[in-house]
C-alpha cells in the first residue's frame, strides 16, 4: 500500500530529479555509502568496475546517484559521467593518510571540468568510527578545501557502516541544489 501511495504522490506532484556522482579512491566506502542511503542497510560489496546507479528519494527530492569505480585505471573515465551533474560526493577514507594527496589531485582535476562548473561538492569524511581516522579539519587542510572558491563545498564526518552523518550530507546537497531547505 505504501509503494502505491508513494507512486500516486509522485504522479500528482512530480519531483525534479538531480544527478549526483560519487567519486573516491578504491576502498573509501563509496558503494557502502550508496547502498546505506538507498536501502538503509550495509550490503556486501566488491570493488566497483565501471559504475553503479541508484535512485534515492530524500524528503520528496529525487536523486540519480552514480557510484564510480575508484581504482587508478578507472578514474580516467570519471569525466564521462559528469554531464548534467548537480552535485559531487567525494568519499574519503579518513584513515588513508598515504593517499590523501592523490584524492586532492583528483578533486581539483574534476573541479576544472566544464560539466561540473555549477556543481556543489560534498566531501564525506568516512570511517570516522576508526580510532586512527583524520578529523574533518585535518582532511579539509590535506585537500586544501578552503582554496575552492568557485563551488559551494561542505565536509561531513560520517560512517557508512552505521549511517552516521550520511543524511546530514544529503540534506546539505538537497538544500543547495533546490535553493531551499528540504521539507
Amino acid at each position: 500500500m505504501g509503494a502505491f501511495a508513494s507512486r500516486f504522490w509522485f504522479m500528482l506532484f512530480p519531483a525534479k530529479e538531480y544527478k549526483i556522482v560519487v567519486v573516491g579512491l578504491d576502498n573509501a566506502g563509496k558503494t557502502t555509502t550508496l547502498y546505506k542511503l538507498h536501502l538503509g542497510e550495509v550490503v556486501t560489496t566488491h570493488p566497483t568496475v565501471g559504475s553503479n546507479v541508484e535512485e534515492l528519494v530524500y524528503k520528496n527530492i529525487r536523486f540519480e546517484v552514480w557510484d564510480l569505480g575508484g581504482q587508478d585505471r578507472l578514474r580516467t573515465s570519471w569525466a564521462t559521467y559528469y554531464r548534467g551533474t548537480h552535485a559531487v560526493i567525494a568519499v574519503i577514507d579518513s584513515t588513508d593518510r598515504d593517499r590523501i594527496s592523490i584524492m586532492k589531485d583528483e578533486i581539483f582535476r574534476l573541479l576544472g571540468h566544464d560539466d561540473l562548473q555549477h556543481s556543489v561538492i560534498l566531501v564525506f569524511a568516512n570511517k570516522q568510527d576508526l580510532k586512527d581516522a583524520m578529523t574533518p579539519a585535518e582532511i579539509t587542510d590535506a585537500l586544501s578545501l578552503h582554496s575552492i572558491k568557485n563551488h559551494d563545498w561542505h565536509i561531513q564526518a560520517c560512517c557508512a557502516l552505521t549511517g552516521d552523518g550520511l543524511h546530514d550530507g544529503l540534506g546539505w546537497i538537497a538544500q543547495r541544489v533546490t535553493g531551499k531547505a528540504p521539507s
